[in-house]
């Protein structure tokens, strides 16, 4: 079997040949149970002339792909050494065939690409992976926790200067699985330009964490009251949920930008320091006609 068959260093190879434009089709993400029977990850592609499928395994604590096997539209399948055991591949036709895993392990839990190609020594064109998750039975569903963090006040601080940009750091935490994704918005409205958030989850113990970002103009920034939201779904196997951080923009020489909590705060103090005033200038305004009332009463008595 070629060499270059056995490892794959890099995502994807560079792309050359006849076939200018492949598109592929592969299942959606798949959170599955340990020991789940035959889960299978389908693949599909448009150009019937690459008669080679390939899968490849791709896990997070590695920096390569592992390749699985390979087939033919007819014919039996080749396995890379021990993945006969845990997987198997087949094939309906030359551009829709299949993935099975035997039976889910913990240790099953990567990215599956589909891959295809004419001949084993030309270039393969890769579909976009499948992400399958094997729950581990010890670990609770949990929602992530989502924080933002406001940008930092030696980061520019001439808003009128158009170069000048403002980080927003969204941290979203204490998560399992780790099926999620991160967008922004700002006044309710999605945003993408200056958007960037971690090629990977980072696992602390159990749980998972990750990281977004979003750089705006120093003026967009510097507008109180203006709302950056930062949301992130969260596949738990059955349905997508939804989870948020908001903080406000602060005029230049505010200093740090408010939470919702510290906006909150400061209005419910505002309220009440509101409140105890109306009470003193009620309780003053009865003094001065209990006051006015006794003089009158005084000035009555001596004019008797």
């Amino acid at each position: 079997m070629p060499p270059a068959l056995h490892t794959l260093g890099i995502l994807l190879f560079l792309l050359t040949g006849k076939v200018e434009n492949v598109s592929f089709q592969q299942s959606s993400s798949q959170l599955v149970n340990e020991g789940t029977v035959k889960v299978k990850i389908n693949c599909s592609h448009d150009d019937s002339s690459l008669t080679v499928m390939l899968w490849y395994q791709h896990k997070q604590s590695s920096q390569s792909m592992s390749l699985i096997g390979f087939g033919y539209a007819s014919g039996s399948p080749n396995y890379e050494g021990q993945f006969e055991d845990q997987f198997k591949i087949t094939r309906e036709d030359t551009v829709r065939g299949a993935l099975i895993i035997r039976r889910a392990n913990l240790s099953d839990s990567a990215v599956y690409f589909c891959a295809a190609r004419t001949h084993y020594n030309e270039p393969a064109y890769f579909g976009n992976g499948t992400k399958l998750t094997v729950l581990d039975p010890n670990i609770p569903i949990t929602p992530p926790t989502v924080k933002i963090l406001q940008p930092s006040l030696k980061e520019c601080k001439d808003k009128k200067d158009k170069k000048n940009k403002k980080t927003l750091v969204c941290v979203a935490s204490g998560f399992y699985p780790d099926h999620v994704s991160v967008f922004w918005q700002i006044e309710g409205e999605n945003v993408t330009d200056g958007v960037a958030t971690d090629n990977a989850t980072l696992r602390d113990g159990k749980l998972y964490s990750i990281t977004g970002r979003l750089r705006v103009p120093a003026r967009t920034w510097h507008t109180p009251g203006r709302k950056f939201n930062c949301t992130v779904s969260f596949f738990n196997g059955t349905h997508t949920t939804y989870h948020s951080g908001l903080v406000y923009g602060t005029d230049l020489g505010q200093g740090e930008g408010m939470t919702r909590e510290k906006y909150l705060q400061i209005t419910q103090t505002a309220k009440l320091s509101y409140g105890v005033f109306i009470a003193k200038s009620s309780l003053y305004g009865v003094f001065v006609l209990v006051l006015v009332w006794k003089l009158q009463a005084s000035s009555g008595k001596q004019s008797n």
